[in-house]
């Protein structure tokens, strides 16, 4: 009686370089792969949209961005995106959204318009909250800010004034039609108010925030006359002599 044949096994260094060889093979694919995806139009940016902005265009966020059709979809990041378009002197918040295949969208929000300004050539200006100046939007109303006038360009003051006026309702500045510098050496901020129901206001930066309910409330309730909101609040009708000179000398300390 013979005797069984042994089982033969596949010698173990066959196996190892099959894999090896499966390996080499995938990532070789796999390579192959990604080049093809890199160079092909699915991995391109193929849409921007842009909304939000007023004073900045669609090309100068672009730019600003570091983006444009054709370039590589993964080749930036949101984040990076949003930094970038972020440094713009008129934009105050900047959304990015990435959606596959390649389409951005780049959502802007301003700073908000506080007052306007008439400038050197005669153009008006539109001043942002940050203290920005740019050219005023085309058909943009000027019903409900102020118009600066009188003020240099490199004033602190304004700028403070700028500042100031965006931390203030809308609907509690509504009235004021002027604002103009008027310091004192009490007051170097101290600023006179022309409103459109023709009163005269005269305060200064520093108090606005805490005076301007009771400018208001003087203006809906009193004929029009001469406001004083400083250390010392008082209301005097036009006509009245005793409020015509608000810059007598002994009346410096608190005005």
């Amino acid at each position: 009686m013979s005797a069984p044949m042994p089982v033969l096994r596949e010698p173990a260094n066959k196996k190892k370089g099959s894999r090896r060889l499966i390996a080499v093979l995938i990532l070789l694919f796999a390579v192959i792969l990604s080049v093809l995806f890199f160079n092909s139009p699915v991995s391109k940016i193929s849409e921007i949209h842009i909304t939000g902005p007023v004073y900045v265009t669609d090309a100068e966020i672009e730019k600003a961005a570091g983006i444009k059709i054709g370039d590589a979809f993964f080749g930036t990041t949101s984040r990076t995106i949003g930094k970038r378009v972020g440094k713009l002197d008129t934009v105050a918040n900047v959304t990015v959204t990435k959606t596959f295949p390649g389409k951005i969208r780049i959502a802007v929000q301003e700073y908000k318009v506080v007052a306007f300004e008439l400038s050197d050539q005669g153009g008006m200006t539109a001043i942002l909250s940050n203290g920005t100046s740019v050219k005023a939007a085309a058909g943009e109303s000027l019903a409900d800010k102020p118009v600066l006038t009188g003020w240099e360009p490199d004033n602190p003051v304004k700028a403070q004034l700028t500042q100031t006026l965006s931390v203030i309702p809308a609907a509690e500045l509504a009235d004021l039609s002027e604002i103009i510098p008027y310091p004192s050496k009490a007051y170097p901020d101290r600023i006179k108010i022309y409103t459109r129901t023709k009163f005269e206001v005269v305060t200064a930066v520093s108090v606005l925030k805490e005076k301007i309910k009771a400018i208001n409330a003087v203006i809906e309730t009193q004929e029009p006359g001469k406001i004083t909101m400083l250390l010392a609040d008082t209301y005097v009708p036009f006509g009245d002599s005793a409020g015509e000179n608000d810059d007598q000398p002994e009346k410096e300390s608190t005005q």
